[in-house]
This record gives C-alpha cells, structure tokens and sequence, in this order.
C-alpha cells in the first residue's frame, strides 16, 4: 500500500469514526503526517507527548513565530484579521495581557453565580418542546442553550443569535477559503457594529466590561474586542452544543450510566467522565515549531504545523485504563478535553455547568427519550476539531410528574 493510499485511509476513516481512526494511528504511528486543514500537519497522539507539548512553547500558536524575525513582518496574513487576534492564534506576551482581561469573568465562583439561570434557561426551552413527535435536540435544545447563556453573558441582543450560530458553525467546519472569508467579515462586521454601540451606552455586560478596561488603559483595540467577543461567541456555544448532543447519544445507550443523572451528587463525575470519553474538541487547534524539535522520536522541521490530539490523549490506554469504556467511576484526573498549560480551554467551567444542568434536566424531565433516527442515516459535521450529528431527532416521551 502506498504512502498516499494509506493518507486517504486515514482521513476517510476519521471523518466517519474519529475515535476510531485516531486510535489506529496512536498505535502505530503515533506522531504522523496528515492532510488536514487544506495541508499538510503533525498529528500527535499519545497522551504524554500531547499534554508534554501543549504546555512547550516551542510549539506557538502564532504561526508567523515560525518564522526568521527577519521575515514576520513582511509575512502575508494567514487568516481573516479579527481570527488572527484571538486568543487561540496568540502567544505571550500578546496572550497573556488578552487572557487576563477576560479571566475574572470565567473564575469558577462566577460560573457557579450563573447556574440559577442556566437552569431557568433549560427549563423555558424544554417547556416548549412537544413530547409525541420527533424534535431535532440539536437545533431546539443544544444549540440554543449554551448560546442564550453566551450571548447574554456578553451582551448580544437576542435576535441576532441564531445568525450567530449560523456563523460560528462555518468558521469551525471544513469549509472553502471565500465562505470562511464571507462569515468572518460579516461577523466581525455585526460586532463592530455592537462595540460601537456598547460605547455609546454600557451594560453590564462582558463586552462592555472590555470597552471600559480599554478606555481605562489597557490597550485593547477594537480589533481585539471584537476578536475576543467572535472567539467567546463560537466557543462558548459550540463546545457545549457538541458535547451536549453526543452525550445525549451515549446516555440513551447506556441506562445505568442515565440513572446518575437522577441524583445531583452524581452528575459532576458523570459529566467529567463524558469529557474524558467524548472530548467535545478533539484536537487542539494548529501549533507551529519555531525551531527543529523531536516529538516522540519523530523529527519535526522548523516551520511545520502541529495537531495535538486531545482526543486520542484522553482515551491512551497507557494514561487511563480500559478507555473506550465509558465509567463514570473512573478517576478522571489529568484528562484533556479542556487542553493543557496557558491555552487551557477557558470556558471550562462553564461547560462543565451547562453540561450538568443541560444533561440533568433533559433526563429528568423526559426521562423515556429515545433518539428516532437510523445511527447509519445520521450525517456527521465534517469537521477536523468536533464530530457530531447535524441533526438529532428524539422523541422526549412523557414528562415526568
């Protein structure tokens, strides 16, 4: 079999099985050229080589870092500006002064302030779904709750959030160069609209809260706000919304792994056992080698791109035992669904919340829900960071009295 054939091999079977596909190559390649992204990366996929490079900033995730400093200026953009501001194409010290403006409002004490109102959420968008005919839960439950509780946390008017998570799934889907141009221009666009306007009359919203730090002396550019609302616009809602939707299939599969959802106590171990065995994210977004490395053995030119698979990371039988088994009495320390080092997912508190009280109150209310489409007519997201279903259709059943 030749080296091209086995390339197709590879990238065919990931985007109908991912876990699957990335288990192979953990195997017997563990650190591997691949065809993603419209070229050509290092895909890394042992659970020690990954955590060990997330955290090396030998690996940047400012691509033109790879370059003699001699060359970094004149080097043509890569992306769209606004999506080469944020925080995931960035590294110290730019990173490290973006990062802290927006961390105290992810601390876990003010994620947990919000569960009142991520419950209150659920409720409204259950409370309105028919229990006898077949819904689809991605486009009526797991989308629209995490991005109500994102826009709101930001300060995005309620009727613009369906077009924004029109968007976000363009720009994080596989999708030609002029369609990802076209979304992010008009999504930048829209938001330079809204920052113009929060200028003019604050809120108490997190947008407004950047406006008035740059005001104060912080040096944040508009550029900068608005990469900064895009980034916690498509990760503060895809993350959950793909998790919420694939935890839903393996929960109808599984009913004593269910049946936690029942007792409160439970629902965090259970959830975080979810994120080890799904990985919402399944690689980390591109890093670039500023100079000639060695991950695992494997040789890594100056200048290449590299994947770091958290996905196969979290399911590595070296790091967790009997790992394609999902338990939710596992000790689930050290997983990496949320990444590792400074570029640490920073929603990782609030997925965790929306997971808890998306997952609890679906169950609970309709604790007979039954998904209604053939597994083999399912169509799948093509792309390289998330795999869920376009479409979910369910039955939720009776209400629970």
């Amino acid at each position: 079999m030749t080296g091209s054939t086995q390339e197709d091999s590879f990238t065919e079977h990931y985007w109908q099985d991912p876990h699957a596909a990335l288990a192979g190559t953990r195997e017997t390649c563990p650190v591997r050229e691949v065809d993603f992204e419209g070229g050509r990366t290092w895909l890394v996929t042992r659970y020690a080589d990954v955590r060990a490079w997330l955290a090396d900033q030998r690996l940047a995730k400012d691509w033109r870092s790879s370059l003699p400093a001699e060359e970094r200026a004149a080097a043509p953009p890569g992306l769209p500006a606004p999506m080469s501001h944020m925080l995931t194409s960035l590294d110290p010290p730019e990173h490290t002064r973006l990062r802290s403006l927006v961390t105290q409002a992810f601390t876990a004490r003010r994620i947990a302030a919000l569960r009142p109102r991520v419950e209150a959420v659920a409720e409204e968008l259950l409370a309105e779904l028919p229990e006898d005919e077949p819904v689809d839960l991605v486009a009526c439950y797991a989308i629209i709750l995490p991005m109500v509780v994102i826009s709101e946390l930001l300060g995005v008017p309620e009727i613009d959030r369906e077009e924004f998570a029109r968007l976000s799934t363009v720009l994080i889907d596989e999708c030609p160069e002029p369609e990802l141009l076209a979304a992010s221009t008009q999504m930048a666009t829209y938001l330079e609209g809204l920052v113009a306007a929060k200028r003019a009359a604050p809120d108490e919203a997190l947008l407004s809260a950047l406006i008035t730090a740059s005001d104060e002396g912080d040096r944040l550019s508009d550029l900068e706000i608005v990469a900064m609302a895009m980034l916690l616009l498509m990760a503060g809602h895809e993350t959950t919304a793909v998790f919420i939707t694939n935890s839903v299939r393996a929960l109808v599969a599984d009913d004593s792994a269910r049946e936690r959802l029942a007792d409160p106590e439970a629902v965090p171990s259970l959830v975080e056992e979810l994120l080890r065995w799904l990985s919402p994210a399944l690689n980390a977004s591109l890093r670039f080698a500023t100079e000639d490395l060695e991950i695992g053995g494997v040789a890594i030119p100056r200048g290449a791109s590299v994947m770091l698979s958290t996905g196969a990371a979290n399911r590595d039988p070296e790091r967790f035992a009997d790992p394609d088994v999902l338990d939710p009495d596992r000790n689930t320390t050290g997983h990496l669904a949320f990444g590792y080092g400074i570029h640490r997912c920073l929603g990782a508190a609030l997925v965790r919340l929306e997971g808890e009280v998306g997952l609890a109150a679906l169950f609970n209310r309709f604790p007979e829900l039954r998904v209604v489409a053939d597994p083999a007519e399912l169509t799948f997201r093509r792309s390289v960071h998330v795999h869920a279903p376009r479409t979910l259709p369910v039955v939720l059943g009776p209400r629970k009295r």
